[in-house]
C-alpha cells in the first residue's frame, strides 16, 4: 500500500503492528470484505480519512475471507467490524456499517490532544472575557504541554488582560522572541503601561472633542482607549491623526494602528478592514 499508515494485519503479527504501535498513535482495527459491500465502503472511507489525516491514526486492515483467527480471537461476531487501540489498549469499538461523519468524529476523538481541547475552551472564556476561567483553562493546558509557547502566550495576553501587568510582563520574558504571536502581550504590556502616564479616558476624549486639531489630544485618546479594548474606537482616533499629519510623532497615526491592529489577533474583521482603510489612505 502506498500509505504506510494503511496496512494489512494477522494474528502473528497484530502484538507489533497494532499494541505496539498504538502506543505513537492510535490504531483503528477494521475486519472487513469485499464480500460484503457496507464493509467495503467502510474500508474505503477509512482510508480516504487515514490519508486525510497525515498520519495521525493508523489503519489496520483485517480481511475475514483471507483469514478469520484474528476476528475469532478477538469475538468479531459482524462485518464490518471496528477496533480502537490506543496506547496498547482496546479504546472503543463500533460494529456494522458506519458512515464516513461517523468515523471522521471517532478519529477526530483519536486525535484531539487534551492540549488542543483546552485551547478550544480557552476560546470559549476568552469570548466572554471570564480571565478566571480562561487561567485555570490555561494553567491545564500548560501542565499537559510545558513547553508550548502559544500557551504562554495566552498566558501572559490573559494577565495583561485581567490587568495584571506584573504577572505578564514576567511571563512575556519566558517566551522566545520568535515565537508566533508573542508580539500580542507584548504590545499589550507596551500600550498599558505608555496609558498609565496618560491620565482619564475621558479627559483625552473631552480634548479631542474640544479641538479636532489636537493631535496629542487625539494620540492619548487613542492609546487609552486601546487600553480599555475600544479597539474600533482607537482605531478611529489613529485614523484621523494619519489623515491629517503623517509627520506628527514620526507617523504615530501609522503605527499606532499597527499597533492596536496587533492587539486584536489574527482573523480579527475589524483589523481586516482597518488595515484595508490604512492601505488605500497610504496608497
Amino acid at each position: 500500500m502506498d500509505n504506510p499508515s494503511i496496512f494489512e494485519v494477522e494474528l502473528p503479527r497484530f502484538q507489533d503492528d497494532v499494541v505496539e504501535r498504538s502506543r505513537q498513535v492510535p490504531v483503528v482495527l477494521l475486519f472487513w470484505t469485499d464480500q460484503v459491500p457496507p464493509a467495503a465502503e467502510t474500508k474505503a472511507a477509512l482510508e480516504r480519512l487515514a490519508h486525510q489525516y497525515q498520519g495521525k491514526f493508523a489503519l489496520a486492515l483485517s480481511d475475514v475471507a483471507k483469514d478469520q483467527t484474528l476476528a475469532q480471537q478477538l469475538r468479531v461476531q459482524g462485518i464490518p467490524s471496528i477496533r480502537v487501540v490506543k496506547d496498547g489498549q482496546l479504546a472503543e469499538q463500533m460494529e456494522g456499517p458506519q458512515g464516513e461523519s461517523v468515523l471522521r468524529q471517532l478519529i477526530d476523538r483519536l486525535t484531539t490532544s487534551p492540549a488542543d481541547a483546552l485551547k478550544s475552551q480557552l476560546g470559549h472564556y476568552l469570548e466572554i472575557e471570564d480571565y478566571d476561567g480562561a487561567l485555570a483553562v490555561l494553567k491545564e493546558a500548560i501542565a499537559a504541554e510545558p513547553n508550548n509557547a502559544g500557551f504562554k502566550v495566552e498566558w501572559a495576553d490573559v494577565l495583561l488582560l485581567k490587568g495584571d501587568v506584573d504577572g505578564g510582563r514576567t511571563v512575556l520574558g519566558t517566551i522566545p522572541e520568535e515565537a508566533d504571536e508573542r508580539e500580542r502581550p507584548a504590545t499589550r504590556l507596551e500600550i498599558l503601561e505608555e496609558a498609565a502616564g496618560m491620565g482619564s479616558l475621558r479627559d483625552a476624549l473631552a480634548d479631542a472633542e474640544a479641538d479636532r486639531n489636537d493631535l496629542d489630544a487625539r494620540y492619548r485618546a487613542a492609546v487609552l482607549l486601546a487600553a480599555e479594548r475600544r479597539y474600533e474606537d482607537a482605531l478611529e482616533e489613529a485614523m484621523a491623526i494619519l489623515r491629517q499629519d503623517r509627520t506628527f510623532r514620526e507617523d504615530a497615526g501609522r503605527l499606532t494602528m499597527i499597533r492596536i491592529m496587533a492587539l486584536m489577533g489574527k482573523g480579527s474583521d475589524v483589523a481586516k478592514r482597518y488595515r484595508r482603510r490604512m492601505f488605500n489612505f497610504l496608497h
